[in-house]
């Protein structure tokens, strides 16, 4: 018989598993073995990091494929260790969960100088505010089953992150079984609001001759794919993406033109969306990266901008219109339009992206970044998950056509160095049956390296692309100087550092086709180092050097 009385962290485990939390990722230290000692008892499974912020990383990539995750680690120095990983899923509205293992409520009464203490308890909590959309500390049996439900359904409600601080002794307090989890639902419009601004909307739009829709990250953070499907589907309008908003929907589709991203866009796509003459852009945050340096170039009189929570419609705001009402009541309203008026070049038929060409390579020739991934190009397979790095690979890897069924990570907006090898864990521990491939600087690399290892310890099996170009490129195309030198290393050679993984040093175009010859052969984690030099980079990367060494007052 089972019983109705269980722990606190039994009633919290079985939430999280109720959720879509099958993996927390963590680091033990004595004020959280008590909670883990109820986890490897647990439905959810324990993936030991080699560091709290990879940890962090970790739970970030796997929010982004399973929609939640969570990560859990001890007080101070563990939990703060970990922050900068929060506050770039915070950053990114990325739903995850953080658990902190923490003193005992008396000694939160009482401040004992304990270790990992700062004589004030509250400090990590107070900081962990600042990054969460809500927190909370369990105190007691009696209110920690609310505390928790709260809690987690304001992570799912706003897809932001929440911080739970889990007091040694509550962990083994007994509370009763919880019932079905309530899940949250679509906010409700204000009616008149939304009536009015699809009213206006719809005139908007039925007079223009040459409309665009602009599709971003919030339709696919609050699970929007399908609404936006839809409407595309019903109005026949064109539709860009901008980089946070990379592979919204298959970039095969029929409507799909191309990633916009001010000028440094194609120049189709930049003269398309900037001679519509109604631009409606959903879901979409204005980040520096997502607009090209802010050079979009967007006429505010021909803007229709949905948001979570608010449509702005030229220079005036509807509050409380909600994005997916907005979406589905404006596919009632709007008919269909004959695509030949609308100019549409169909990314996938190649005015846009590499990949059409067929590649052939020259055995002997140095390899460049832009015959590397003209390669990977051809390589990523349907489905495959990319995970590319802040830098070259960012810019280099969103400028490609991706295949069907493919999910693309790259921490656009917060661009925190060495966030994908915690992140490419994460994705691979969520979807164990895609094909994982990552490509990450040298750089970025050595910040968090270890966690190749967690991999190969869970037999995940990712392709991992390591650009040896000596340093930081990033930084260097906005001011070069000596500290952006890093110790080389022989990265293909930590594989056997870290237990056990094919690895190969990659300098010719014959050698990579080698590689990657071998690799497919393979059932394992593959790291494969390519060569490159110190400034050889997309004209993009390029493009946001100069902006930023602008907005820094460096050029």
């Amino acid at each position: 018989m089972i019983s109705s009385r269980i722990t606190v962290a039994e009633y919290l485990l079985i939430r999280l598993k109720e959720i879509g939390v099958d993996h927390i990722f963590g680091v033990p230290g004595d004020f959280v073995l008590g909670f883990f000692n109820e986890v490897i008892k647990s439905n959810v499974k324990y993936i030991g990091t080699c560091n709290e912020l990879n940890a962090a990383y970790a739970a970030d990539g796997y929010a982004r494929i399973r929609g939640i995750g969570a990560f859990s680690s001890t007080y101070g120095v563990g939990e703060l260790s970990a922050i900068n990983g929060v506050a770039g899923a915070f950053a990114e509205r990325v739903p995850v969960i953080v658990i902190t293992g923490s003193p005992a409520t008396n000694h939160f009464r009482t401040r004992p100088l304990l270790h990992h203490t700062l004589g004030d308890y509250r400090i990590p909590f107070n900081m962990y505010e600042m990054i969460t959309v809500a927190s909370t500390q369990l105190v007691s049996a009696e209110t920690a089953p609310a505390e928790i439900d709260r809690v987690l359904f304001a992570c799912l409600s706003h897809q932001q992150p929440v911080y739970i601080s889990f007091p040694s002794d509550v962990v083994t307090m007994k509370c009763d079984r919880p019932l079905p989890f309530l899940f949250p639902t679509h906010p409700r419009s204000d009616q008149d609001a939304l009536g009015e601004a699809i009213r206006e909307s719809v005139r908007m739009l039925d007079k223009s001759e040459k409309p665009i829709v602009i599709g971003d990250v919030e339709l696919i953070r609050f699970k929007l794919q399908k609404e936006f499907a839809g409407f595309l589907d019903k109005t026949g309008f064109p539709y860009v993406t901008m980089m946070l908003g990379k592979t919204l929907l298959s970039e095969h589709h029929p409507q799909f033109i191309g990633l916009f991203e001010g000028d440094r866009s194609r120049n189709y796509v930049r003269n398309r969306v900037e001679s519509a003459d109604c631009i409606l852009q959903l879901g979409a945050l204005m980040t520096d990266f997502n607009t090209g340096g802010f050079t979009t170039n967007l006429d505010d009189s021909k803007m229709i901008s949905g948001n979570i929570g608010f449509v702005k419609i030229k220079h005036h705001y509807y509050e409380n219109v909600h994005l997916h009402d907005f979406i589905l009541e404006l596919t009632k309203k709007l008919s269909r339009r004959d695509s030949t008026t609308l100019e549409i070049q169909c990314a996938a038929d190649g005015c846009v992206h590499r990949h059409t060409e067929p590649y052939r390579a020259e055995s002997a020739k140095p390899l460049t970044i832009k015959r590397f991934f003209d390669r990977m190009s051809h390589f990523i397979k349907n489905d495959s998950i990319v995970v590319a790095e802040t830098g070259v690979s960012l810019f280099s890897a969103a400028e490609m056509l991706m295949p069907e069924g493919a999910t693309f990570i790259g921490q656009t907006f917060y661009g925190s160095i060495g966030y994908t090898v915690g992140a490419t864990l994460g994705a691979g521990m969520a979807a164990q049956d895609r094909k994982v491939v990552l490509f990450v600087g040298d750089g970025s690399f050595q910040v968090t390296c270890q966690d190749l290892s967690t991999m190969i310890r869970n037999h995940l099996r990712p392709v991992i692309f390591l650009i040896n170009n000596d340093g930081y490129t990033i930084e260097r195309v906005i001011v070069d100087h000596a500290y952006n030198d890093i110790q080389p290393w022989h990265y293909h050679k930590l594989m056997e550092v870290f237990g056990g993984a094919l690895g190969f040093d990659v300098r010719t175009e014959g050698e990579l086709e080698d590689a990657l010859a071998k690799a497919d052969k393979m059932d394992g984690l593959v790291f494969i180092e390519i060569h490159a030099g110190r400034l050889d980079c997309p004209e993009s990367l390029r493009s946001a050097g100069r902006s930023m060494a602008k907005i820094n007052h460096l050029d």
